[in-house]
């Protein structure tokens, strides 16, 4: 992945007992279902107007209204998450839509659009051709903030001292 350092991935590979790579299937499967959670919450909190438990910028009478259970299907297999919902019920997601379960592609676009360093108003427009998703520039803004601190944590992990490195020349 490169997000973290080879002590972290060790440490990471001890905690899970990986052993085969059907087990780090299964971990990439998990880390996968809370990046759709993280976009979900950021979603909601787009809605709303105010993060989870910020209280003094509410600024609506709709509030958070718990949770409720769905199975998708991505890269990484069958999944269970749980959409927040709202009191008033007009929350509508985007990420994951209300009837939706295979969401394949969707958070490949996404990252790696931002990592181009493409527009949120043009990361907008490639959801809405490609996916049909509606989505706010917002929205994600939103959504790519959290995944900010995961990036910067890859861009400053320390580097090796030495790449192996093959150069072949085909004449």
């Amino acid at each position: 992945m490169g997000l973290w350092s080879k002590e972290q991935l060790r440490a990471f590979i001890r905690e899970n007992k990986l052993v085969t790579a059907q087990d780090a299937q299964n971990a990439l499967k998990d880390l996968f279902a809370e990046t759709i959670q993280e976009m979900l919450e950021a979603e909601l909190d787009t809605h709303l107007g105010y993060e989870k438990h910020d209280v003094k910028n509410k600024q609506t009478t709709n509030s958070r209204n718990g949770k409720s259970k769905k199975t998708i299907a991505s890269e990484y297999g069958e999944q269970e998450i749980v959409v927040p919902r709202d009191r008033q019920g007009e929350f509508e997601p985007v990420v994951v839509k209300k009837h939706q379960s295979n969401v394949t592609g969707i958070e490949d676009q996404i990252i790696a659009l931002y990592a181009k360093g493409v527009s949120t108003r043009e990361i907008q427009d490639h959801l809405q051709h490609l996916y049909g998703l509606d989505v706010s520039p917002t929205m994600i803004s939103n959504v790519t903030n959290k995944i900010v601190p995961l990036i910067k944590e890859w861009q400053n992990r320390p580097l090796q001292s030495v790449y192996a490195v093959v150069f072949l020349d085909a004449i």
